[in-house]
């Protein structure tokens, strides 16, 4: 895993790159929230394709469980990927809902991501 830092009006943002999955389980996503938030990074980006499909059925609980804690740590987060080829209505829902909150963000671009993020 490569960590691509901007640093945007003195907003650290971490991009994590990848080509593996970086989220299998919901351990991963808190030691990746532990890390950055060690680095003293203020603001994440994740891809899509970086994460277990298991995350986006929220049946499951996994986004539940790993986004709380990044809401708790107060650490902004972007996923970017294509999130259209979901049919989950709740799934929807969920997307629409945290990105009106930008805490947590779905988004289609690393511009959007970052846009967003030094908004938030």
């Amino acid at each position: 895993m490569k960590t691509q830092i901007h640093n945007i009006n003195n907003i650290k943002i971490a991009e994590l790159i990848s080509e593996d999955l970086l989220i299998k389980e919901i351990q991963d996503g808190l030691d990746l929230l532990a890390n950055v938030y060690y680095e003293g990074m203020e603001r994440m980006i994740i891809y899509e394709k970086n994460i277990i499909p298991e995350f986006f059925d929220l049946k499951t609980g996994m986004a539940g469980e790993i986004l709380q804690k990044f809401s708790n740590y107060k650490m902004k987060l972007a996923i970017v990927g294509d999130f259209s080829k979901y049919e989950s209505k709740s799934l929807k829902d969920f997307i629409f809902e945290s990105n009106k909150n930008r805490q947590i963000n779905f988004v289609s671009s690393l511009e959007e991501a970052v846009e967003r993020l030094v908004k938030a």
